[in-house]
């Protein structure tokens, strides 16, 4: 057999494999580990009489839990869609003799934005009964309108307690899931599109960097900005203020560092047969490191929080407490009892033991060998002197345990700076004082103590994977703004300084905003950190608008920062104008309600804004504001909307688009040839590159459209193809 055929073969048998995996695979996995039960009824996490019940829960399978973006002013009509439709129509249903429970809120969650069931990914995707609450969370997630997100994954945002005006750090950010609640609770306040603070997501591997991009884009920020380093020895980043620059301090920080994951057995099955104390004990360095440079870079009086989705106290309260050893006073645990009401927990432990994998236990570091000296360290056994002991509150961590309230096992600990860090008392130098090359950690041994440990030492910065186009600012007098300024009627205050595109050269396709804050950052540490992704899109290149006397077109990614500066180009349109122009692909202007038909014949050909404003007397009506991006033609009318979020806007409105195994809308219309062929075949083409190429595809991260070799300056569409397609197929199978 010739190599090309064989490598087919091997595709085609891998296929089979990944396909059945969805149906059994796990199932074989006997989900018993003896160490780990000996290991944790001796260290005594676990409530006296409730082990029994710990183990069982930890044996069940993990309930699924979604959450409504708590930042757009969709939310309120999505959780009344849910509660009032797909959840009613889901109780008490009973499904291959599995009684469906009505879905429950989180009773720690705020708002009601957060609610689990025990409908499992299977009966989800096979269960004809269920195929229309299944379509709804596919495309409201694809629309960034409703995230799958694990139970206790959402605790560590809560706890951060994020105003509009902070910066913030994720250390450790990939696949996203957090950082996007972080982005959600920035912009609470939907009213001002530009947040004074920012959230700079970071992650170690390239490949999950562009997973962390996808996540993150469908919240359409301008105040996010992904980029790609060691968490251990992230760069000190620099910016602007008031004429001089300045060391960049974060008001918030989140260390979800890498951890052996033994609290999510329940939805990782693998790690039953794997799961040795050696992992713990291989990762407790790292996982100190990036804590210390996490509090080095945190503001005094900010708040840092600590979270691992282990319950081994190797990982847990030996990092706590090495941290607050080493801050000298520096950093204190805070009390977060009160900040969920609801959410049940046990307090942090004071006195642990270490375990070999081959079950030897020691007490204290001084019964540990020599020649084990190099694996098990000072640091991960609880501090000796009493007082010291008491004095750093380690019962103020949170475990939760799975029996508690049927979630996944986790660990958050919430730090506060009170003064700077022993070693950074010095005000470190800027660039403008000294050599920016020079590490801005001091040498190790300056501050070395006998069993503490100290800060990372300086690494130099390798940058790995794809080759990011560059991220170039235009300034107020570019040529590319007046045609624009005239034809939308920006208002004065519009902030032209925050508009960048992504090459030096040749014509803009797309153009993006982000906030002041983002632009004087990336301006001032350009060479100091690699960045993947930034900004949102709100202009694309339409050489056909040139003749209308604008050559771009607004995108609909972008138009929630856009609107507040756009003054012509509106179209006021009522609810049933809505469903018009999404259930039918070019609708004559003679169409539209009496209203905006008459508003429509006044506007020139070209982009335009169709904006519905609630009536608060219309209580059937949807009661927030939608704004769509939409083109006038000569004799006709259309929205610029992607499938799922026509899906969403339809649903406000009172459509309820269902399709069908054939293509078939319930609205009366039909997907396009390419909609069809997307859900047709593109789903086993994804298949086929998840396979070949695994999880971590190498993805691009320029926007949402395929950038073409003669616009951007690189070819892009495969990988692009590639990206963007497998994220989606990656969502629509965790759902």
């Amino acid at each position: 057999m010739g190599r090309k055929n064989r490598t087919r073969q091997r595709a085609h048998d891998s296929r089979g494999l990944f396909w059945q995996g969805w149906g059994a695979g796990y199932s074989e996995i006997i989900k018993e580990n003896k160490l780990f039960e000996h290991y944790y009824t001796e260290l005594k996490i676990v409530p006296e009489g409730e082990f029994e019940e710990f183990m069982e829960a930890m044996r069940e399978p993990l309930p699924a839990t979604i959450r409504i973006t708590g930042y757009k002013s969709h939310a309120k009509e999505i959780l009344h869609t849910l509660k009032e439709k797909y959840f009613k129509e889901v109780q008490d249903l009973e499904v291959d003799g599995q009684k469906i429970e009505a879905p429950q809120p989180l009773s720690w969650y705020p708002d009601e934005l957060a609610w689990h069931t025990n409908l499992s990914r299977k009966i989800l995707r096979k269960s004809p009964l269920l195929e229309k609450f299944h379509q709804f969370l596919v495309s409201e997630t694809e629309s960034g309108n409703i995230s799958r997100q694990e139970a206790v994954s959402m605790i560590p945002p809560l706890l951060m307690k994020i105003e509009p005006q902070h910066k913030i750090l994720d250390m450790c950010a990939a696949p996203g899931s957090k950082t996007a609640q972080l982005i959600e609770m920035l912009h609470s306040d939907m009213d001002i599109p530009f947040p004074e603070g920012f959230v700079i997501a970071n992650d170690v591997d390239n490949k999950r960097c562009y997973l962390l991009v996808h996540q993150a884009k469908r919240l359409n920020s301008p105040c996010i900005m992904v980029v790609n380093h060691d968490a251990s020895s992230i760069p000190r980043l620099y910016f602007d203020q008031d004429g001089k620059k300045d060391i960049l301090f974060y008001d918030r920080i989140l260390c979800d560092v890498p951890c052996s994951g033994d609290g999510t057995m329940r939805k990782n099955i693998d790690v039953w047969k794997k799961w040795t104390t050696s992992n713990s004990i291989h990762l407790h360095g790292l996982q100190i490191r990036i804590a210390v440079r996490g509090v080095e870079q945190l503001a005094v009086g900010g708040r840092m929080v600590y979270s691992t989705c282990s319950l081994n106290p190797i990982e847990d309260e030996a990092v706590i407490a090495a941290l607050l050893e080493k801050s000298e006073g520096a950093l204190e645990l805070a009390d977060a009892s009160a900040d969920l009401p609801g959410l049940k927990y046990m307090p942090g432990i004071t006195s642990w033991k270490v375990m070999t994998k081959e079950g030897q236990w020691f007490s204290d570091w001084s019964e540990v060998p020599t020649s084990r000296h190099t694996q098990i360290r000072p640091t991960m056994f609880p501090p000796t002197d009493p007082e010291k002991l008491a004095n750093m509150k380690l019962e103020r961590c949170m475990r939760i345990l799975p029996h508690h309230q049927n979630t996944g096992g986790f660990f958050v600990a919430v730090l506060v700076k009170k003064a700077p860090m022993p070693w950074n008392r010095r005000h470190p130098k800027t660039p403008a004082e000294g050599n920016p090359s020079v590490p801005d950690t001091p040498d190790p041994s300056e501050v070395k103590k006998d069993h503490v440990c100290g800060p990372p030492p300086p690494k130099k910065m390798k940058l790995f994977g794809f080759k990011e186009d560059p991220f170039v600012f235009l300034t107020e007098d570019d040529p590319i703004f007046p045609p624009i300024q005239a034809f939308y009627d920006l208002s004065p205050d519009f902030p032209k300084l925050n508009v960048l595109t992504r090459t030096h050269e040749g014509k803009k396709r797309h153009l993006y905003m982000v906030s002041k804050e983002l632009r004087n950052v990336l301006l001032n540490n350009s060479e100091r950190m690699k960045v993947i992704n930034t900004g949102v899109k709100v202009w694309s290149r339409n050489n056909d608008g040139e003749q209308f006397g604008c050559a771009f077109r607004l995108a609909q990614e972008g138009i929630y920062t856009l609107c507040p500066y756009i003054r012509a180009r509106i179209i006021n349109i009522s609810v049933e104008d809505v469903k018009v122009l999404l259930t039918q692909e070019n609708p004559f202007l003679s169409k539209l309600g009496d209203d905006a038909h008459t508003q429509a014949k006044k506007l020139e050909m070209g982009s335009i804004v169709l904006r519905y404003l609630p009536d608060p007397q219309d209580l059937d009506a949807p009661q927030c504001p939608i704004d769509l991006c939409g083109w006038r033609g000569k004799t006709s009318i259309r929205a610029f909307v992607s499938r799922n979020e026509c899906l969403h806007y339809l649903r406000m409105v009172g459509v309820e688009v269902f399709r069908d195994k054939q293509g078939k809308r319930n609205d009366g219309s039909t997907e396009t040839q390419e909609e069809s062929t997307e859900d047709a075949e593109g789903l086993s083409q994804e298949a086929d590159l998840l396979e070949q190429e695994g999880e971590e595809t190498e993805q691009n991260a320029n926007g949402t459209e395929p950038v073409s070799s003669t616009c951007d300056g690189i070819n892009r569409e495969k990988v692009y193809i590639k990206n963007v397609r497998i994220c989606s197929f990656l969502y629509s199978l965790r759902l």
